[in-house]
């Protein structure tokens, strides 16, 4: 039986190329809003945080109505970092819509996703966005998403696969480039045409793959996913399964509540057809990749095997001088709970015990994943300290290899050569380079952590202008011992609260990361040396009173501008022996070890060690 009712696409592109606007302006054209409605910009994205960056993090479903079919739209991230939502999100919809800038072209990202779609023979409609940018190429777009689908080997069906333009802000859509439509028209005509209907038989016993997860309060874990085949309703008895478990063990469980996307909200409903996008709730411990079966047939579906994490963190318990003052889950027993909570939602995460019972090993897909984490434990109260991340190293027929990074870096030309001669430093080998107008485009392969603490660098070189856009490529052997940070730490002698005659006596050593009164502690890290070696500095020291009166004795203490580091900054700048203390309040940088003389004795410890090495 064919759902000619119904139509499930997701949209996939590159970050930033206008995924979340064009979803905004399918909602208000598939009468989601009432006409005196007000409706905020990039409605899907939901979350805090991304509406601070700008970028989707999580994966969301939505649903809109055309000439009386639903349309269940799903809005996926763009960045790189986040790519397993993409993966296991492909496997609820029937196609894919591929958005492309009109100006930027195929990117990293771009590529990535849809390599996973095409291998999965989801039909593609191509849409070029944002062309009303005056620096759009509208001749030239067109043939470089063919030449990407000829690369990853599409079918001739796929290569003939429909081109939209679009203007995701104007909400308009045409088949002509260079003759911009007045609505979404065509873009939603060509959905209900080109994408398959799902297909399914509504007596056979229920199949349902979970692909998402959410939580809620009241009702605990709520698994989302299409329906295979069959018929769900609310109070039935399922079995639960997975594909991957070598035991193949089922376990009993009951529907308590079950919803489908009407919207931008959720809509109760008693039953579900197959090929319904369903949220359902009463199987507590479900997980991504399960099956929900009729118990009469147990038939687990194969799940797409998400991409392996990178690089890891160590997480432990802050144990700073000034722990437990400003968050409310402090102990090892609560950063344990919430992150292997975090397991539950995000399929591309990883976390084990660490090296002691107060610390925890969690590897993800690069930085933004996690410290976008970070960031999220930090707003919800949690105190913590991140160790510099680590790349995951992996022996490949007896050949030391490491993450190997597909770069592509758009710069004025004038920056050119400061940036390649960086890039060659860190070992980075050039792929290809494309003039476009007075800018070039760079594309590099280069290892994953020598690309530690580059793009606030890049940004620096290039005095803001500089784009860098990232892809994991795979596994290559180990290309050498590397530098990355070529300057070192200001550090506080002595706890206490920073003076401004402190700071002005440290601010000639090197920028400095505090102003004055802020509550310091010994072996906190106040500033950065240009030079290669750590400096303890005394930021509380006070000038004191004398009964002479000097000629410099009311002269005024001008204080630079401290630098204030973000949490990624933070994340590329400390080193082995740092730490970054984090809390609802606060980013303070750190040392491991506290104490200057033990620290100290540390430190000619391994200088001698070596020297007896060489």
């Amino acid at each position: 039986m064919k759902r000619t009712d119904l139509r499930n696409v997701a949209i996939i592109a590159h970050v930033d190329h206008g995924k979340t606007t064009l979803v905004d302006e399918m909602l208000r054209q598939g009468g989601i809003y009432r006409e005196n409605q007000e409706m905020a910009d990039r409605v899907m994205d939901s979350n805090d945080l991304e509406r601070e960056r700008g970028i989707t993090i999580l994966a969301k479903n939505t649903a809109i109505y055309y000439k009386d079919v639903k349309i269940n739209v799903i809005d996926t991230p763009g960045h790189a970092d986040f790519g397993g939502e993409v993966e296991r999100i492909l496997k609820m919809v029937n196609g894919v819509i591929l958005l492309v800038d009109a100006a930027e072209g195929p990117m990293p990202q771009t590529r990535f996703v849809l390599e996973k779609a095409l291998a999965m023979n989801h039909r593609v409609i191509v849409v070029v966005n944002k062309i009303d940018r005056p620096d759009a190429r509208l001749d030239e777009i067109g043939d470089e998403v063919l030449e990407l689908l000829l690369e990853l080997d599409a079918t001739n069906e796929q290569l003939d696969s429909p081109m939209i333009f679009c203007s995701g802000r104007a909400g308009t859509a045409s088949f002509d480039p260079f003759t911009p439509g007045t609505d979404l028209k065509p873009l939603l005509d060509t959905i209900l045409e080109y994408m398959p209907a799902p297909e399914g038989e509504e007596e056979d016993p229920l199949q349902l793959l979970v692909s998402s997860i959410d939580y809620n309060e009241f009702v605990g874990r709520i698994g989302i996913g299409r329906i295979e085949r069959g018929t769900i309703k609310q109070g039935q008895g399922v079995a639960v399964c997975n594909y991957h478990d070598p035991n193949g063990k089922t376990r009993p469980a009951k529907i308590v509540s079950l919803y489908q996307f009407d919207g931008l909200k959720r809509a109760q409903v008693t039953e579900a057809k197959v090929g319904d996008i369903v949220c359902f709730s009463g199987c507590e411990d479900i997980s991504i990749g399960d099956t929900i079966c009729s118990p009469a047939k147990i038939e687990p579906v194969e799940f797409v095997k998400v991409g392996e994490p990178t690089m890891e963190m160590t997480f432990s318990v802050n144990d700073s001088p000034f722990a437990g003052k400003e968050g409310k889950f402090v102990t090892s027993r609560h950063l344990r709970a919430r992150l292997y909570r975090e397991l539950l939602r995000d399929v591309s995460l990883r976390v084990s015990d660490g090296d002691t019972t107060d610390s925890f090993r969690v590897a993800g897909r690069g930085e933004m994943h996690l410290s976008i984490l970070i960031e999220n434990m930090r707003r919800e109260g949690y105190e913590l300290c991140c160790s510099n991340p680590r790349v995951l190293y992996k022996e490949i027929d007896g050949v030391k290899c490491e993450p190997i990074e597909d770069v592509i870096i758009d710069v004025p030309e004038e920056y050119l050569g400061a940036v390649m001669e960086k890039l060659g430093a860190r070992k980075g080998t050039l792929v290809d380079m494309q003039l476009s107008g007075n800018r070039q485009k760079l594309f590099y392969s280069i290892p994953t952590r020598c690309l530690f603490g580059y793009r606030s660098e890049l940004l620096t070189d290039t005095r803001g202008e500089g784009i860098i856009s990232t892809l994991f490529a795979g596994y290559e052997p180990f290309r050498g011992e590397i530098k990355t940070r070529f300057t070192s730490s200001l550090i506080a002698s002595e706890s206490g609260n920073s003076t401004t005659y402190g700071l002005f006596q440290a601010q000639d050593r090197g920028p400095l990361f505090i102003g004055p009164a802020t509550p310091v502690y010994e072996g906190m890290i106040v500033g950065e040396n240009p030079k290669p070696d750590d400096i303890e500095v005394n930021v509380c020291r006070e000038k004191h009173l004398t009964a002479i009166r000097s000629s410099g004795a009311d002269e005024k203490l001008t204080l630079i501008t401290p630098v204030q580091l973000s949490l990624e900054e933070a994340i590329e700048f400390i080193t082995d022996d740092e730490l970054i203390e984090v809390t609802p309040k606060s980013i303070r940088l750190r040392k491991v070890v506290l104490d200057t003389p033990a620290r100290k004795r540390i430190q000619a410890q391994k200088r001698a060690a070596l020297k007896e090495n060489k």
